[in-house]
């Protein structure tokens, strides 16, 4: 295979993978060991459906209507019914990145035997993956309990040939339509297989896993745009020293000190231009920085943990059990996922908060030692960068209160069947706005730590090596360095989108090495 093929197996799904088919539009084969897998699966569901007797899933109804036994000329039909019916979300379109994952997610679960699904219908799942059809699911629907039921309700509904979907020219269709045009036939549901395709954690652990990704370069960055920060404000890079963070042992601090130490080497701007102003410690806000980001980068790890559990979990309910029993369980509980979701809201917003105060700082004359006003070219004619602050400041007040945690509000349902529930899916849907949000917040710090950073060149200061690279790699994408003030909207968007593809970093590595 090649690397633009993700094999499902029974087991041993990665992030990477998940990555790879919903950003990356990888390729999906299943592998034989899957395909055995599903089928003996299948031979024990239907062994039960023969039974007189009932089994949930398989011959009753559903949640609080499990207590109805159903015949089997009425099967059929109950999983087709499960399907159209939950199919109920509403609201905005979600993002084609998001309900790819979830189609894998949900895809690799069946993979795994433990659902009962026929091989067919797994093999149709893939399918329409890789051709490119992208089921239409709506941002609401979803509490995060009995699994993501009306997102992966969509995605069912177009294997079935109903509802509308996405085609890959990005034109939406009749699912029926694309599903004939890619050659597609449509899965005509049987026993438990209409409840397998609904009961999972698949949308939110999607979110989740390209969340962990994004943050990643976010972390990173902010290492970097602290350091530049640090530099145009003159600061000291000896509380970067590898010996202090050793004696308060956080990997993550330890990681973050390291990244700004490298990006600081060779500067001839810290710590040596203190006489006009002496300072003994610089404010919090530079100080701190290895503290706040670290403390972040372990709750990323600790999400990382509960991401690759997840990812090792077959999620539904009934699931079919290796010696043959078919038995009923919570694992579709999103807690464990919610949590961390909300966890990493939290974090994201103070490490927003942190970024905007040392941007503040670099604007305020009274505290940037010496740079001018709002680094305007003629302050009071210009007003430089004091709006961009502002942007960042609104951006900052929004993190914070998407920190407010989804997760600790439950709201009964299903005639209190179902009657404490995860808000998973909201906390990964406001998770995405926070992340994507954040970006900006590190954009405007990088443009405002460049711009102080080459006025100090300009007065023949001396930045590092790293700087320099920084403040070149972000010129050449667009976002102009100092000078009168001009329609300043375009410069931020070519920094948010440096930022967002990783270009920072990218720029700086040549210089420091890999950075943590």
């Amino acid at each position: 295979m090649d690397m633009h093929t993700v094999v499902v197996g029974t087991s041993g799904t990665t992030a990477q993978d998940v990555i790879a088919v919903a950003r990356g539009n990888a390729r999906v084969e299943l592998s034989g060991a899957a395909v055995d897998a599903l089928a003996a699966a299948r031979e024990i569901v239907d062994a039960l459906a023969a039974k007189p007797e009932p089994v949930y899933g398989v011959s009753t109804g559903f949640g609080a209507l499990a207590s109805r036994h159903i015949g089997h000329e009425l099967r059929a039909q109950l999983q087709r019914n499960i399907v159209r019916s939950h199919a109920a979300g509403m609201g905005p379109r979600v993002e084609r990145e998001v309900v790819r994952a979830l189609m894998f997610l949900r895809l690799k679960t069946v993979a795994s035997g433990h659902t009962g699904v026929r091989p067919e219908v797994a093999r149709t799942m893939a399918d329409v993956l890789n051709a490119g059809i992208t089921p239409v699911v709506h941002e609401y629907g979803s509490l995060g309990c009995s699994g993501d039921l009306a997102p992966l309700s969509h995605c069912a509904l177009t294997l079935m040939g109903e509802g509308e979907a996405e085609g890959p020219d990005g034109a939406v269709r009749p699912a029926g339509e694309l599903l004939a045009a890619h050659g597609i036939t449509p899965v005509e549901l049987r026993e438990k297989e209409g409840l397998a395709l609904l009961n999972g954690t698949d949308g939110m652990l999607g979110m989740l896993v390209m969340a962990l990704d994004d943050l990643k370069n976010l972390y990173t960055s902010a290492d970097i745009t602290a350091a530049l920060s640090l530099e145009a404000l003159l600061g000291t890079d000896k509380v970067l020293a590898p010996e202090l963070h050793a004696i308060r042992p956080h990997p993550g601090q330890g990681a973050s000190a390291d990244n700004m130490l490298r990006v600081l080497a060779g500067s001839g701007l810290t710590g040596h231009h203190q006489d006009d102003a002496p300072r003994v410690q610089d404010a919090y806000s530079v100080r701190c920085a290895p503290q706040v980001n670290g403390a972040g980068r372990d709750t990323l790890d600790h999400a990382r943990t509960v991401a690759g559990r997840e990812l090792a979990s077959a999620v539904d309910n009934p699931v079919v059990l290796p010696d043959g029993r078919v038995e009923s369980n919570g694992n579709f509980h999103g807690a464990p996922v919610a949590y961390v979701l909300d966890f990493l809201a939290i974090v994201a917003a103070d490490l927003g908060s942190i970024c905007e105060r040392r941007t503040d700082r670099l604007l305020d004359k009274n505290r940037s030692h010496g740079l001018p006003p709002f680094l305007a070219d003629d302050a009071g004619v210009d007003s430089g960068l004091m709006i961009a602050q502002y942007t960042q400041a609104a951006l900052v007040s929004e993190l914070k209160r998407l920190a407010v945690p989804a997760s600790a509000d439950s709201i009964p349902s299903s005639a209190m069947q179902e009657d404490h529930v995860s808000m998973g899916w909201s906390a990964a849907r406001k998770l995405r706005t926070a992340v994507d949000n954040l970006t900006r917040i590190i954009a405007v710090e990088l443009y405002a730590a460049t711009r102080a950073i080459e006025l100090r060149a300009a007065e023949g200061l001396v930045p590092g090596p790293a700087s320099r690279a920084a403040v070149e790699a972000l010129r050449a994408a667009g976002a102009q360095g100092p000078g009168p003030d001009r329609f300043l909207a375009p410069d931020l968007a070519a920094a948010d989108e440096f930022v967002r593809a990783g270009k920072l970093v990218a720029a700086v590595e040549p210089v420091t090495g890999p950075l943590a």
